[in-house]
């Protein structure tokens, strides 16, 4: 009877220990448990939301570094033209600069040849003038024979 009592006694303290354990140890180890399964779930969501902006934060950069290389190569393209604007006008600017100086220089040398004609005029009705004297060596009214002189001088 010793092995039959003591078999009952320690099937009957196991029962409580299991009861005991099960009523007061087992839920507060469950409730950790799942807690903790719960945290990991979290986390790992939180880490695929972070790891989905990453990627989607990743698009966007490379999109807006697209969009400023775009960008800048119509910077470019428009600096380019402008250039091209620039230096048109400042080949039209020259093209009439020549002209202007062309004009100038032209009138100018008109001045010179007609001054120089005037001058080569006063010039031969001097000469005339004195030749006239020299030859007739007679008294010769100067005034008279210049104003004939200059009419003749302008009929050249």
């Amino acid at each position: 009877m010793d092995i039959n009592a003591t078999l009952l006694g320690q099937l009957l303290s196991l029962a409580v220990f299991v009861w005991f354990c099960m009523k007061y140890v087992w839920p507060p180890i469950t409730n950790g448990l799942a807690e903790r399964q719960r945290k990991i779930e979290e986390g790992l969501q939180a880490a695929t939301k972070a790891e989905e902006k990453l990627m989607s934060a990743h698009d966007q950069a490379a999109d807006e570094i697209k969009d400023a290389k775009q960008q800048a190569l119509q910077l470019i393209e428009q600096a380019s033209k402008r250039a091209e604007v620039i230096i048109e006008e400042a080949k039209q600017s020259a093209l009439a600069e020549q002209s202007r100086i062309k004009a100038a220089a032209q009138a100018e040398l008109e001045q010179e040849l007609s001054r120089a004609k005037d001058q080569l005029r006063a010039q031969v009705a001097n000469l005339a003038i004195v030749g006239a004297e020299k030859i007739l060596s007679a008294e010769v009214d100067r005034s008279r024979h210049e104003a004939m002189l200059n009419e003749l001088a302008g009929q050249l």
